[in-house]
């Protein structure tokens, strides 16, 4: 066959393309419009930009890493030098500001809750517990149900727990539990309960002049925000703020933090979700709920499945598989001369 049809128009030969070469084109244009491989500066820039796309969560990585983090976060910690003098002149210091604010309450609350042992003894066993026990099932939710969500969010998180480590260095502070000349009781001790790493047994085991800022506060205000953003049933929203309200009774009640050490974890907060919000582009609660550009799918452990398609969804129809090249020519060459005169 030739690469050319002759056809006859107004008394003239022209020469076309023959149906061959038209069905061929496409495909040559498709492969001949192809962008070369990136490389160099726009190769840099395209690594960049898929960084900061959110992509879906990996539930093994994703393991690895909170228990890296958490690990060096630990050891950073309790490697800060426990500036004893200077803790407890800080912790003076932050005792003698909050009475001139006319806002030193955090004597009275704790022998007032200390009074009732129920009480006390249960907001020992929150303190200990909750923190980690909340956040990772937060981090947990997420990964199931907001997959698109999730990196950004837990960037939150890791960022805002970094800068905490700053502050365990630049200024080191006393709990008031630990305070000289304070009439402060270490709830504790005195019940002999398992309450807190900076207490009892474990004292020996944490830096217990890292008060400033409160990580009890930090985690807990991130774990109500993220709830009371994307919960959808009202009562989760409610305790979502509750959450975080509760804990600060609980840090000052058991005179492990003063409520301005809760002032520092939120603005260590703030930053974290000033991070979040410079490399995604968005606030967390904002971006898409799945990942953009990838079938909606419920994570459920290592498995990945498919979502339900709604009844009122149409199937796609399937698209016909392109025939072999032999079979595409025979049709072609049928369909040229079948137009022949």
């Amino acid at each position: 066959m030739g690469e050319t049809q002759v056809t006859a128009q107004e008394g003239r030969s022209t020469a076309g393309s023959s149906p061959i070469a038209a069905e061929a084109a496409p495909g040559t244009a498709a492969a001949s419009s192809t962008p070369p491989p990136a490389s160099g500066k726009s190769g840099r820039l395209s690594r960049l930009r898929s960084l900061r796309t959110p992509g879906r969560p990996r539930l093994w990585f994703e393991i690895l890493l909170i228990a890296v983090s958490y690990w060096l976060y630990s050891l950073v910690r309790n490697a800060v030098p426990e500036q004893k003098a200077a803790a407890l002149a800080n912790a003076d210091w932050i005792w003698s500001a909050e009475k001139s604010l006319g806002l030193a309450f955090e004597e009275s609350v704790n022998h007032a809750v200390n009074s009732v042992t129920w009480l006390i003894v249960s907001m020992n066993y929150y303190y200990a517990t909750l923190h980690f026990v909340v956040t990772i099932g937060v981090l947990v939710w997420l990964f199931r149900r907001h997959p698109g969500r999730y990196a950004a969010t837990r960037l939150v998180l890791f960022a805002t727990t970094a800068v905490a480590l700053l502050g365990y260095y630049l200024y080191p502070l006393a709990p008031p539990r630990l305070m000289n000349g304070a009439n402060f009781i270490d709830t504790v001790l005195v019940h002999e309960t398992w309450g807190s790493m900076a207490s009892g047994n474990f004292k020996n085991m944490s830096n217990q002049y890292a008060a400033m800022p409160s990580m009890h506060i930090g985690w807990s205000l991130w774990c109500g925000l993220t709830i009371f953003a994307l919960a959808s049933a009202p009562w989760a929203k409610i305790l979502g703020l509750l959450y975080p309200t509760l804990t600060l009774v609980v840090i000052v009640a058991t005179a492990n933090h003063f409520w301005l050490d809760a002032v520092g974890g939120m603005a260590c907060l703030a930053f974290g979700y000033a991070v979040s919000r410079v490399w995604y582009g968005s606030l967390p609660h904002r971006l898409p709920k799945w990942v953009p550009g990838a079938a909606k799918t419920r994570l459920t452990g290592l498995r990945a499945t498919r979502l339900p398609r709604p009844a009122s969804e149409p199937e796609a129809e399937p698209k016909p598989e392109p025939k072999p090249g032999a079979e595409a020519e025979r049709e072609a060459t049928g369909a040229a001369g079948a137009r022949r005169p």
